[in-house]
């Protein structure tokens, strides 16, 4: 398993361009549509969309494992299972650079400590808001807690609708991929994987092995 350098944040190979670099090339972009970026309508454009990926992109500069490094041990033992389900998450593809949207699961066996539900969240956030596949955002999600909290066990499921599959290419609308993460109780105790399958409404029967 990843330790926290490794699931800390991923330095850019290369100098992050300036704002004016990008705006530049989102001019490059229109015209290459076709269109005239000086146009009433598209002369705005380029500011608008690099604010926009300051927003869509923000979990570059978030730090997954800081946000969990608040805990909380009075909890009078509690030791069964958490569950944070239905965390609406949207990211994007790394290979088409458009949206991945979809929600989230997460749950938890807690040890010895407990981390407040919004963080959960957090991380989720902090791992979509970059160029992502979603096999690859689901491990690190689950990996990060681990990691981190150290529980029992961890169990990661999302399910997604990716424009790269519905907008273009096949066209193929209404279709959800899902993907999970079991690692520890999760992955070897079945019930306990049913457990949590059951609690999240079961989205596929596979899921998990």
């Amino acid at each position: 398993m990843p330790d926290n350098d490794a699931l800390a944040l991923e330095p850019a190979a290369q100098p992050r361009p300036t704002r004016e670099e990008a705006e530049a090339a989102i001019r490059t972009l229109l015209r290459w549509a076709g269109d005239d970026p000086t146009r009433e309508g598209l002369i705005d454009t380029p500011s608008r969309v690099a604010r926009s990926y300051e927003e869509f992109f923000a979990g570059y500069h978030a730090d997954p494992v800081e946000l969990l490094q608040r805990t909380f041990e009075e909890v009078e033992g509690y030791d069964e299972m958490i569950v944070l389900r239905d965390i609406r998450f949207e990211s994007h593809c790394e290979h088409h650079m458009v949206p991945i949207i979809g929600k989230a699961h997460v749950g938890y066996l807690p040890s010895n400590r407990v981390v407040g539900i919004s963080k959960l969240a957090r991380v989720i956030d902090a791992y979509s808001r970059r160029f992502q596949v979603q096999e690859k955002l689901t491990a690190q999600i689950a990996n990060c807690i681990a990691e981190v909290l150290r529980p029992r066990g961890v169990a990661v499921v999302m399910e997604a609708a990716h424009q790269c599959m519905t907008t273009r290419g096949v066209h193929k609308p209404g279709v959800t991929m899902v993907t999970s993460r079991m690692l520890g109780a999760f992955r070897n105790d079945p019930l306990t994987r049913r457990e949590f399958l059951t609690v999240i409404g079961n989205p596929s029967s596979s899921v998990g092995g």
